[in-house]
């Protein structure tokens, strides 16, 4: 009898998906309920001074950066096409994540804010950090500060720092505090009700991605392939088990999503389900193209040696 009332997770994960693919077409015309609003209300997109101000500096100065570059050594030259492609697209992920109304879904839906940071750390961190993007802000900026940027790079302490955030169990460990530390209820919730505790939520998600996206996927890779490969399979493991804690647990986690998930025909728990099987199925599925991207890197790199052998 208890089974015919209480459906089973998978039963309601079902149903979640099937209401959330209904309800978010009309989500991305933009018009999905605010919290405790009818169906219908507009969610607008988010221009946040500073979001857009950074979005458009760090464009702008790529965009500058790749032009005196390639002015001076050639095209393709320091930095190849598919770098600057990479941070084209990397950058318009960042875009969709931070200024469009995913932003402000995010604030409706659990699973909407799990999609946000699941393309803040798994989509576009990689992307920036494989379109090398300090050498070509570093050319962007005037002579006399690229000097100084140079000498202050060059300097002993910056030189240890960066050393020490790109170390791979280094940048491994603070990113998996960050994604640990920010789904305990109490800090996520904290994040929901202050902008500013919000903003640094966003923050260190995407500057501990990149710092961890860093060792495999930068330009002098700080692992070999079987290093880089554990270090990519136990990020997968450990944040496919907090999504699989998100999607079976039987208790809502947070509840200020109690409110304003009604319009999409999801109930919290269900919400709360479908964003712990994005961050379990679809990002874990990231860690392991991104395994195989190393493996077959390794590959070519052998077969080169190989070749370049007498």
């Amino acid at each position: 009898m208890t089974e015919r009332i209480v459906p089973t997770v998978a039963g309601r994960v079902r149903a979640g998906l099937l209401a959330a693919l209904a309800a978010l077409p009309a989500a991305a015309w933009a018009h999905a309920p605010e919290a405790g609003a009818r169906a219908g209300t507009s969610i607008p997109w988010t221009f946040e001074p500073w979001v857009v101000g950074s979005l458009l500096v760090s464009a702008a100065l790529y965009a500058l950066g790749l032009h005196r570059l390639w002015r001076k050594a050639g095209r393709d030259r320091g930095v190849h096409g598919t770098q600057a492609a990479a941070f084209a697209a990397g950058w318009l992920v960042l875009v969709a994540a931070l200024v469009s109304p995913l932003d402000a879904l995010g604030g409706l839906l659990f699973s909407g804010h799990m999609v946000q940071h699941e393309l803040l750390m798994v989509v576009a961190a990689p992307l920036l950090v494989m379109s090398r993007p300090l050498a070509v802000w570093t050319w962007g900026l005037p002579s006399t500060w690229r000097r100084a940027a140079g000498r202050c790079a060059a300097s002993a302490p910056v030189a240890w720092l960066w050393r020490l955030l790109t170390y791979p169990p280094a940048a491994w460990a603070l990113h998996g505090v960050a994604l640990w530390g920010w789904h305990v209820p109490p800090a996520f919730e904290a994040a929901l009700a202050s902008n500013a505790i919000h903003a640094l939520q966003h923050i260190s998600f995407l500057v501990t991605a990149l710092l961890f996206w860093w060792a495999p996927l930068g330009r002098a890779a700080r692992t070999d392939a079987g290093a880089s490969m554990l270090y990519l399979f136990t990020t997968m493991v450990h944040t496919g088990a907090l999504g699989a804690l998100l999607t079976l647990s039987p208790t809502l986690w947070y509840p200020a999503y109690a409110g304003s998930t009604a319009a999409f025909a999801l109930d919290p728990l269900e919400d709360q389900q479908i964003g712990g099987l994005i961050m379990w199925i679809p990002a874990g599925l990231a860690y392991l193209a991104a395994a195989l991207a190393v493996m077959a890197r390794s590959l070519r790199e052998s077969g080169g040696r190989q070749r370049a052998v007498p």
